[in-house]
């Protein structure tokens, strides 16, 4: 399954990662392990290497076939890899729910490439999954990223005390939610 979802008037795309991606996505996580850090869980040193991204990707393309996730790449529209989104816990039933996140380069970041990419993969839910809830959590203190969910249209629910462990720490996230509903209809 190949999926791509463009954003020309913000300069981005997102395609959905394959097995090939590794070298590039390895290379995007390495040069953001520092500043990313704060924000992400511990991860071992196996963790930035080839075969462990090799793995992580077979397991996302192989989630995808199943309806369980979709790890997407961030990219400039020269081709570039400058970010991940992904659709994961994709709830069916009476449920129609997933969970996103989503990180970019620390260099590129307050260009809007993220709000940008949020807003494909909210039109990739809705329409494509017929999602009826997207949600994200994230970290108190993660302002930049509040306001990606905030000019996507997401609502603040509340907080879940102690929620993830980041930066091997449990720690509270603010929950947010967009509707199917919410989203207003594109001619």
């Amino acid at each position: 399954m190949n999926h791509k979802l463009y954003d020309t008037s913000h300069g981005i795309y997102i395609s959905l990662l394959q097995i090939q991606d590794a070298d590039v996505l390895l290379q995007l996580r390495l040069r953001n392990k520092e500043h990313h850090q704060p924000f992400e869980p511990l991860r071992d040193d196996d963790y930035f290497t080839r075969e462990s991204q090799q793995r992580l990707l077979a397991q996302r393309v192989e989630d995808s076939l199943e309806d369980r996730a979709y790890m997407f790449g961030i990219f400039l529209l020269d081709g570039m890899l400058i970010g991940q989104i992904t659709i994961s816990n994709v709830v069916r039933g009476v449920g129609q729910f997933a969970d996103i996140g989503y990180f970019i380069d620390y260099a590129l970041q307050g260009k809007g490439y993220t709000s940008a990419a949020v807003g494909l993969i909210l039109k990739f839910a809705f329409r494509s999954l017929g999602l009826h809830r997207v949600q994200a959590a994230i970290l108190l203190h993660n302002h930049g990223s509040r306001r990606v969910l905030e000019k996507n249209g997401f609502l603040a629910e509340g907080i879940a005390r102690r929620f993830i462990k980041i930066n091997g720490q449990w720690q509270d996230h603010r929950t947010y939610a967009i509707l199917a509903d919410d989203v207003q209809p594109q001619e």
